[in-house]
């Protein structure tokens, strides 16, 4: 009881260290370290725990308390003077980024407004991809694309985390959310390439062809490759990629040549598990029957 009523008796001190830390989302880690470094200028009985402090702070100081019950490992944080979902969802990792269909909303490339939240965190970096032929492609790609399960709800939303491949964060860049935040979210020319490898994370084969023809005003198809080669993926993904830039019918027969360096090698697929389809000659590729 002491403790609590201390805590009563220093609430506007308490208050006026949280508005002064500059932060507006917490980790209990964080709430720890105020606690630790004030309770003796706030006279805390020493009883008091980090978990009655926070309790407090929700119960009686308008701290919020925000949780995303992910199967893996659930995340909190308490949120003090309000935070948008995105910001939310960054403070999750500092070193994760946005991705796929989150990316291509926030750089205005599609007119829908996803459901699913997608943040990456990349993997530990491995050896080499192996050796690929024909018949591991066919057979890779005649089935369904395995997807993350690690996903939270989030009243009508769902945060989606990936563990995607390393790549250094190839193309991630810093923005600055309207309440001032970081939100780390991949560029244009990253966010097009990702979305061609994960079409099932970025609306589907048809919204990706729709977001290359918004893109194109705004793309370096030049850093596009030069990422692609630092990628150096497996797969042929530059055949999709060269693609949906000449069915898009806006970009330049010089930009599109720059896909056509790239080696052709092998019959390639746009997307998995296609049911009806046909061979685009030019791009050695198969696409869903509607382009």
């Amino acid at each position: 009881m002491a403790g609590r009523s201390r805590l009563s008796i220093a609430k506007a001190d308490i208050i006026q260290a949280l508005d002064d830390s500059g932060q507006r989302i917490f980790r209990h880690s964080d709430l720890a370290q105020i606690m630790a470094t004030h309770a003796g200028d706030w006279r805390l009985a020493q009883s008091t725990t980090v978990n009655a402090f926070i309790d407090y702070l929700v119960k009686n100081a308008g701290m919020k308390r925000w949780r995303a019950a992910f199967p893996q490992r659930p995340v909190i944080r308490y949120v003090w003077q309000g935070a948008q979902l995105l910001e939310l969802v960054q403070s999750i990792d500092p070193l994760g980024y946005l991705s796929h269909y989150s990316a291509l909303a926030i750089h205005q490339l599609t007119e829908q407004l996803p459901k699913t939240i997608y943040f990456n965190f990349e993997q530990v970096a491995t050896g080499g991809d192996g050796q690929l032929s024909q018949v591991s492609i066919d057979r890779a790609f005649r089935s369904k694309c395995r997807v993350s399960n690690n996903i939270a709800e989030i009243e009508d939303r769902r945060i989606c985390q990936l563990r995607g491949k390393n790549t250094g964060n190839l193309g991630v860049a810093t923005i600055e959310s309207p309440h001032g935040d970081n939100l780390r979210v991949t560029n244009i020319e990253r966010t097009l390439i990702d979305a061609t490898v994960r079409p099932n994370y970025s609306g589907g084969v048809f919204e990706v062809a729709r977001c290359f023809r918004e893109a194109a005003s705004q793309i370096s198809v030049n850093r596009l490759c030069a990422y692609l080669r630092q990628l150096n993926y497996t797969y042929p993904y530059h055949q999709a990629i060269g693609f949906y830039m000449e069915e898009a019918g806006v970009y330049r027969k010089t930009q599109i040549d720059l896909l056509k360096q790239f080696e052709i090698k092998f019959d390639f697929y746009l997307t998995h598990a296609m049911r009806e389809k046909h061979f685009v000659k030019a791009w050695r590729l198969y696409v869903p029957s509607g382009f």
